[in-house]
């Protein structure tokens, strides 16, 4: 009776599932469309490259539709193909270092096997295979061993690693072949068009440049850490509203990415330098400077992320100084986080404002001073007292430490700034069409006076000279000029 009731129950639920199957179906495969929309649409360029990818495979396969081309180049086409797949990157500068890695380690590989094969059949048919080993085993751990030095890691690795390989085949395969030449001949040639392609298509069809990513992440970065400096007051200095706190720890929070940023600026950076020139950037744009910025940029988020520390703490400070510290610190934080908006606003428009920058840093140290005159007023009288304030202090020295090292940003963007050809922002002040209006220009002369010239000089005992200063101005609305000269007597002591 049991064993029947049970049997009831497994089919009664395999036909519930088995009636839910197709609307948990159609929920995944819905779910899963969302996450790709999303995906995409997160980032258009990826679909774009995708697309391109495409593109380039259908090219580089007319080497085997094409009834001449295909007698021209034979299976060889197939190398095209594969480095269509193996040579295609997202970015302009990640397509153009494996292209022409693998196309000069293909050329010097070949070249090198080709005259290896050659060299040992000098040897006679028991010689060719020793040669032809040592030859293989000499330039293969030579290979492999060069790949450990930093920058051919850096830069050439997958070159290093295409010349083992070529190197290899051609002398291995020429041991069996006597069309050696030709054999090199289309490999090389398919190679060489399968980079091409690649490199025309990365290029010219909605091209992804990784220079301009680099240049978009480091000034989103200073911003992210502006905003988490600007946040800081509301977070360690709360008011009674506390329905604010939510969204300050929010802002406060984005600094986070800053510090797992490293591997991708260095990697964005390494593949900028294969990058022509493009747009703002000229062909030898200081790449290199950005990793300055963002190593001072991580270290002041480093900084901020001992400063959080004491922001989440549950340890109680004196109220009183609080109160004492409170003003300079929300100067400092609010102060270095404009700052910071206006390097990154620099950054971004290619722009100097060093007007800006150098005003809201000096109100930064003019803090820091108002700071330093407060923690010394609040001595404490006990031991009690100063075990109380020990956070608070250790709080400011950090905050203080930010200051500077946002200090040291603006220098270093100062610095690159020059190197970058950054273009000047003109004085708010001043409008350039008054400027060009009224600008006098200058000519004059100066005459030294000996005695004698006129009686007044017999009077004036003292050296002199006198200078005459012809002011000119540009023409008038009716074309006529206003110049006026003036005499002005200058006493040589």
């Amino acid at each position: 009776m049991e064993m029947d009731l049970n049997a009831q129950v497994k089919k009664a639920g395999f036909f519930q599932r088995l009636k839910e199957f197709p609307s948990k179906l159609k929920e995944g495969v819905t779910k899963r469309i969302n996450n790709v929309q999303k995906f995409g649409k997160d980032d258009p360029r990826r679909i774009i490259h995708s697309l391109k990818v495409g593109l380039s495979l259908t090219l580089v396969s007319m080497l085997y539709y094409v009834r001449p081309l295909y007698n021209s180049f034979g299976v060889s086409g197939m190398w095209a193909i594969l480095t269509v797949v193996v040579v295609s990157e997202f970015t302009v500068g990640g397509t153009l270092s494996k292209g022409l890695n693998r196309g000069f380690a293909t050329l010097i590989a070949g070249a090198l096997g080709v005259g290896a094969v050659h060299l040992a059949r000098f040897c006679g048919d028991k010689g060719e295979p020793i040669v032809l080993g040592i030859f293989v085993f000499s330039l293969g751990a030579a290979a492999t061993f060069s790949r450990f030095f930093p920058r051919i890691k850096q830069r050439y690795d997958y070159g290093a690693l295409i010349f083992i390989l070529t190197f290899s085949m051609v002398a291995v395969s020429g041991y069996r072949t006597d069309e050696i030449l030709v054999m090199a001949y289309q490999r090389l040639s398919t190679i060489l068009i399968g980079g091409t392609i690649c490199i025309l298509v990365s290029i010219f069809v909605f091209p992804v440049w990784a220079g301009e990513d680099l240049h978009k992440m480091i000034a989103n970065n200073i911003i992210k850490l502006a905003n988490s400096l600007e946040g800081f007051e509301g977070e360690y200095f709360p008011s009674s509203e506390k329905s604010t706190s939510k969204e300050t720890n929010s802002c406060v929070q984005q600094y986070k990415s800053i510090l797992t940023s490293k591997s991708t600026e260095d990697t964005l950076a390494n593949l900028a330098r294969w990058e022509p020139g493009h747009g703002r950037f000229r062909l030898r744009h200081p790449w290199t400077k950005y990793l300055k910025i963002a190593g001072l940029v991580r270290q002041c988020a480093f900084h901020f992320e001992i400063l959080n520390g004491y922001v989440l703490s549950d340890v109680k400070i004196p109220q009183d100084f609080i109160s004492k510290i409170h003003e300079p610190c929300s100067i400092m934080s609010k102060e270095a986080g404009e700052a910071l908006k206006a390097i990154a606003k620099s950054i971004k428009t290619m722009k100097r404002d060093n007007v800006s920058v150098t005003k809201h840093i000096e109100k930064s140290q003019n803090a820091i001073q108002t700071l330093r005159i407060a923690l010394k007023t609040s001595s404490p009288e006990t031991e009690k007292d100063l075990l109380e304030i020990i956070p608070g202090v250790t709080m400011a020295s950090i905050l203080i430490e930010i200051v500077n090292y946002v200090e040291k940003i603006s220098e270093a963007v100062e610095e690159f700034s020059g190197l970058a050809h950054f273009k000047e922002t003109p004085d708010p002040k001043v409008s350039p069409e008054l400027g060009q209006q009224h600008q006098l220009l200058h000519r004059g002369s100066v005459k030294p006076v000996l005695e004698g010239d006129n009686d007044e000089e017999e009077n004036n005992s003292s050296s002199h000279v006198v200078i005459n200063v012809h002011d000119e101005q540009p023409p008038t609305t009716n074309g006529t000029k206003v110049s006026g000269v003036e005499k002005t007597r200058v006493d040589v002591v």
